[in-house]
């Protein structure tokens, strides 16, 4: 953060990730499904080792892009 308060281009230190399990479960759906976003290109993913994180935001961006309006 700059002294303003403002987060700077890139700085990631306030960025929440969360595994696979915790995105399944909040979009109430399987790991596998979320793995298959991931792998799809659909979800963005950080692989850390042999396990993926995905950033919270990311997740909140892709819930809300995939809303669905019936009527």
């Amino acid at each position: 953060m700059t002294p303003s308060g403002e987060n700077r281009p890139g700085d990631i230190s306030e960025v929440k990730f969360l595994t696979v399990a915790e995105v399944a479960a909040t979009m109430r759906v399987s790991k596998m499904t979320v793995y298959r976003l991931v792998h799809n290109g659909e979800l963005p993913a950080v692989q850390v080792g042999r396990s993926f994180r995905i950033n919270e935001d990311d997740v909140n961006e892709y819930l809300r892009k995939s809303f669905y309006n019936a009527g």
